[in-house]
């Protein structure tokens, strides 16, 4: 990859904790994610204090809304720079288009860049059991195939998924859809809540385009080393 595929889930409320990561980590990884607990506790503010142009911000918010709600708070992100952006695939076509579109309007009127739009599919932390539970009773990958499929209809850029849908995406929404991956975990790593995991180079040999990884970077006493190591295995 001409890229570096490694993005940090800094799963944290704590704005200190989050800076330190992002200066520990500027020019280690690719991005940082920072999601819903870190922008409910700190807002706007609390990503801009994190933000680093070395590390650029992949802001996991999951928009799942009518159309209509989702394009203002898409927007409503215009002056944070966001390097990827993320919605629910389930709230339909229309409101993923809605999305895409302003992420354009927002490239249009501010100049930044425009961030990536992918949408969620099947979380990772759910299986078929979880899924039946809700009232979907299809296999994992037929949901996660229906979605993305949905997603690039919709003109999203490329989805989230877990590791053991990257052959099957790519097969049916092709090379330029962009896959954004979390259930990765370094050999020897803990799995925590993740139910469908698998390692950084398995991934990206199967077609990853960004890998999330959160507590193997996180949690060592080393951050910037852990992350160096992940990277290394890619080479």
């Amino acid at each position: 990859m001409s890229h570096n595929p490694v993005i940090c889930a800094v799963d944290t409320t704590d704005v200190t904790l989050a800076k330190s990561l992002s200066d520990q980590l500027a020019g280690k990884v690719g991005a940082l994610k920072l999601g819903l607990e870190f922008f409910t506790a700190n807002g706007p503010a609390g990503v801009q204090q994190v933000a680093n142009t070395q590390a650029p911000v992949f802001l996991d918010l999951k928009f799942h809304d009518i159309p209509n709600t989702v394009s203002k708070a898409v927007k409503a992100t215009a002056l944070l720079d966001t390097f990827i952006l993320t919605v629910h695939t389930a709230g339909g076509c229309d409101m993923m288009k809605a999305a895409a579109d302003a992420a354009s309007d927002n490239t249009v009127k501010t100049g930044k860049r425009r961030p990536i739009v992918v949408g969620v599919t099947v979380l990772t932390s759910m299986d078929e059991k979880d899924l039946s539970g809700i009232g979907i009773t299809v296999a994992v990958a037929d949901q996660v195939k229906r979605l993305a499929s949905l997603a690039q209809e919709a003109g999203l850029d490329g989805v989230v998924c877990s590791p053991h849908e990257i052959e099957l995406i790519r097969k049916t929404c092709g090379r330029d859809f962009k896959l954004v991956v979390p259930g990765i975990r370094p050999a020897g790593s803990a799995t925590g809540d993740q139910k469908r995991i698998m390692t950084p180079r398995q991934a990206v040999d199967l077609g990853a385009d960004y890998l999330v990884i959160g507590r193997p970077i996180t949690e060592a006493a080393d951050p910037a080393a852990a992350a160096v190591a992940i990277c290394s295995e890619l080479r």
